[in-house]
């Protein structure tokens, strides 16, 4: 039976059998010293010299080894790894893989390399330690949200990835139908429509670890799809929506060993953000060095519209179902008949977002469950009854039949393990990100198709 790197300590005096990588060689002539490593760690081999074979192993090979374990010399003991104070004397050697001469190094933190690199290399970055580990905090860290979350009465349920496209906050990905010629779905920028459809379905309590695409410009916090954490709750206040989610990040964030600054969380209205700190997003920490503590803030009260700079249309502010304040309600359409973008510009939304350490880590609202009220937005946005009808109908006539008033937020999975792993990029705990030009270079995508493919959708590439 096979036995972990790990469980060595527990070990002394029995053979074993160990499978691993060569992590590190050291020839002495007469001996042969290895690390061996594994998923759950790195212990030292001895190989005398009857083993001949041991002179052949490289950085990387796969092996197998049966041995015996004894303790170390006193002085020899390793105080840096957990096996250290133990070794396996070999007795028998089997090479099951050998390796070339790695393209990129995997004993450093990696942060040296070039991202291209690592990236079309990247089953081989994620062998270094401190990407393996982000992984598999990543594991617990989905864990535990669905431990929260479960024991408060949420249920996972999956949305579709092929929907319609909608103007949610960023460019659609757009999947071409080859059954309906001319026809595209979108990929979901967020399972917004869905989980609301889910509240009028009457589930009052849905959560998802939702994957979300985003054709827009990458960056160091942000890549074209994104894992967020989707929470949508009927019959709440927007206090009772933002105190299950502020359970749920200290829940996670102290079970993972972190600290948070504040408890409850700080809560400041947009405008205050803005005065307080010139944005609505902002680090309360005095000491930016104290990389286990979380200063999480809540910004409320954002205005429900803002106008575009291009177009100088009034838009929404954060997404087109998110609620007027209750007491703006009436103003929302006397506004409107007088055509006062002044009040409308004025008037404020049920929304709220999480920051922490200086990033958004969340964002979410109290939705619009009235169909005038819907209506009227995007009447004040520019849209007329037709188009209103043609892209949003589906939602707006759903709310016609007894809709709950609801509400949600959607932390993003990946930037809060950035936070808790003290991480410079999302990147580093994604296992196969892009690149900042939003390519695989592992994969090599996006790539072009062939003419087969195009004609069977009825597609033509215009080249410029």
């Amino acid at each position: 039976m096979r036995t972990f790197s790990a469980e060595v300590i527990k070990k002394e005096g029995e053979e074993i059998e160990m499978l691993g990588w060569v992590e590190a060689r050291r020839d002495h002539g007469k001996l042969v010293f290895i690390d061996i490593r594994d998923r759950s760690g790195i212990v030292q081999v001895v190989f005398g010299p009857d083993i001949k074979e041991a002179g052949d192993l490289r950085l990387e090979y796969l092996i197998k080894i049966n041995g015996l374990v004894k303790k170390r010399p006193a002085k020899m003991v390793n105080e840096n790894i957990p096996t250290g104070a133990y070794e396996v004397q070999a007795k028998t050697l089997e090479i099951l893989s050998k390796s070339e001469a790695l393209p990129i190094s995997v004993d450093s933190d990696g942060y040296e390399i070039d991202e291209e690199v690592r990236l079309k290399y990247r089953y081989l970055d994620l062998r270094r330690k401190r990407l393996h580990e982000n992984i598999v905090l990543r594991d617990k860290a989905c864990t535990l949200i669905r431990e929260y979350l479960h024991k408060n009465d949420f249920v996972e349920i999956e949305t579709p990835l092929l929907t319609k496209t909608s103007p949610e906050g960023a460019r659609d990905f757009l999947v071409p139908s080859r059954m309906h010629h001319g026809k595209f779905y979108a990929l979901p920028q967020a399972p917004q429509q869905y989980k609301q459809l889910l509240m009028i379905a009457g589930f009052e309590r849905y959560f998802q670890l939702a994957r979300a695409m985003r054709d827009e410009d990458t960056r160091g916090d942000r890549q074209p799809e994104h894992t967020q954490i989707d929470m949508e709750m009927s019959f709440v206040t927007e206090k009772e929506l933002r105190d299950m989610a502020e359970g749920l990040m200290i829940y996670l964030v102290e079970s993972l060993g972190k600290k948070i600054l504040k408890k409850p969380f700080p809560v400041f209205t947009h405008e205050e953000a803005i005065k307080k700190f010139g944005a609505d997003k902002f680090d309360l920490r005095e000491n930016k060095e104290d990389k286990d503590t979380l200063a999480f803030a809540w910004v409320v009260d954002f205005p429900l519209f803002e106008k575009d700079e291009n177009t100088k249309q009034l838009t929404f502010a954060h997404n087109p179902f998110s609620a007027p304040k209750a007491e703006h309600v009436e103003k929302l359409f006397s506004a409107s008949a007088k055509k006062d973008e002044k009040e409308l510009l004025n008037m404020r939304a049920q929304q709220y977002d999480l920051v922490c350490n200086g990033y958004e880590v969340a964002s979410g609202g109290v939705r619009i469950s009235n169909p005038d009220v819907q209506r009227k937005v995007f009447e004040i946005m520019g849209l007329t009854p037709e188009l209103t009808e043609s892209r949003f109908g589906h939602i707006i006539n759903a709310y016609q039949y007894g809709a709950p008033t609801h509400a949600g937020i959607a932390p993003g999975l990946d930037r809060l393990l950035m936070i808790i792993q003290n991480e410079p990029n999302i990147r580093e705990v994604i296992a196969f990100p892009k690149t900042g030009d939003g390519r695989d270079p592992m994969m090599d995508a996006p790539s072009e198709v062939d003419e087969k493919q195009l004609k069977e959708l009825g597609i033509k590439v215009v080249k410029e």
